[in-house]
């Protein structure tokens, strides 16, 4: 007889699926999931035919805004957002950087204008399998893994 752990069913809310098992926490801390008052469950290094290991994180009520997605989408650019109503996926978003971020990444340059002014630092994605972007303003090009996040989630 073989044992399974059965997870809840989300009622309403939005599971974040696919993300790469060492990014989860990552994306757990971007999208400030110590903060909120939501249910939540999160499972890592679950199977996937996909991608042999994945994250997932389940928050109940939660529908996340353009710039919380594009927040993910730097960390774990290919996850899938499920959308659940009344215990149904009603809509499947698949995530993925635009071309430009806007107020989501801090410059790394401490002259750049956008650290010593009060605006949104503004960045062009330049590479999105590399998750490489530059600064609008001081054209300083950011590798992923240099990435700051600003931080107002």
């Amino acid at each position: 007889m073989s044992k399974e752990l059965q997870v809840a069913a989300l009622e309403n809310g939005t599971a974040i699926d696919h993300i790469p098992p060492e990014h989860l926490f990552k994306v757990a801390q971007l999208i400030g999931l110590d903060k909120t008052e939501n249910r939540i469950t999160i499972g890592n290094n679950l199977e996937s035919k996909k991608m042999g290991r994945k994250g997932v994180i389940k928050i109940a009520d939660k529908f996340f805004e353009k710039d919380e997605i594009n927040r993910i989408a730097l960390v774990a650019p290919n996850v899938v957002l499920n959308i659940i109503r009344d215990y149904e996926v009603v809509e499947k978003k698949f995530v993925s950087l635009p071309d430009e971020l806007v107020g989501v990444v801090k410059c790394n340059n401490p002259k750049c204008i956008s650290n010593n002014e009060p605006m949104d630092s503004r960045f062009y994605v330049i590479d999105r399998g590399m998750g490489t972007i530059k600064c609008r303003y001081c054209e300083r090009k950011i590798n992923k893994e240099d990435i700051k996040i600003v931080n107002n989630a």
